[in-house]
C-alpha cells in the first residue's frame, strides 16, 4: 500500500502544479479581456476530483483492497498516458490552458497537437485517469462511482466549453 499511498500523493502533486499553472494562465487571459464562463460547475469539479483522490487512499484501506498485479500494472501504464497526454494539452494550448473556462474572444482555435485528432484530449486524459488510478489498487468502487460522475460532470462542462468556444473564438 505504501508504494501506492506515493502516486496518489504524486497525482496531488501534480494537481497543486496544475492548479498555479491554471491561476497563471488565467491572469494572462483575463488580462486580455477573457470572459469566463461556466462557475457554476466548477466548484463540483473541484469537489469530485478532490473526492476521488480520497477515495482513491481510503477504499483500499478500509475495503482491504489488494494489489493484483495483472490488474495493477496495467493501470499504472494507463494512468502514466493520462498524465502525458494532460502535459501534451496543456503544453500546446499554453497560456490559453485553464481548469477553468476562460476564453478570449476572438482567439483561434488551437488545432495542433491532441487537438489535430480530438475536440478535448484533455478530457480523455482525466477519463483515463478516473478509471485507471484508482484500480491500481483494487479499488473498483471508487473507479466505477467516479467515472460514472465525471460523465454526468463532463456533459456539462463540455457543453459550457463548446459555448463559450463557439461564441469567442475564430475557426
Amino acid at each position: 500500500m505504501h508504494a501506492y499511498t506515493l502516486l496518489i500523493l504524486a497525482v496531488v502533486g501534480e494537481r497543486i502544479i496544475e492548479l498555479l499553472v491554471a491561476r497563471r494562465n488565467a491572469a494572462w487571459t483575463l488580462a486580455r479581456a477573457g470572459v469566463e464562463h461556466g462557475r457554476g460547475h466548477y466548484p463540483v469539479m473541484v469537489v469530485l476530483h478532490a473526492a476521488f483522490l480520497a477515495g482513491c487512499l481510503l477504499e483500499p484501506q478500509l475495503a482491504h483492497r489488494q494489489f493484483l498485479p495483472a490488474l495493477g500494472w496495467p493501470m499504472v501504464a494507463l494512468v502514466v498516458v493520462a498524465q502525458a497526454l494532460r502535459w501534451w494539452c496543456i503544453t500546446v494550448l499554453g497560456r490559453y490552458w485553464n481548469t477553468r473556462v476562460i476564453v478570449v474572444p476572438g482567439s483561434r482555435l488551437v488545432a495542433a497537437g491532441p487537438y489535430r485528432f480530438l475536440r478535448h484530449p484533455n478530457y480523455v486524459a482525466v477519463v483515463l485517469e478516473i478509471m485507471a488510478l484508482p484500480l491500481v489498487h483494487s479499488a473498483w468502487l471508487t473507479a466505477t462511482a467516479f467515472t460514472v460522475a465525471n460523465a454526468l460532470l463532463l456533459t456539462v462542462r463540455i457543453r459550457c466549453e463548446n459555448t463559450a468556444l463557439a461564441r469567442a473564438t475564430t475557426a
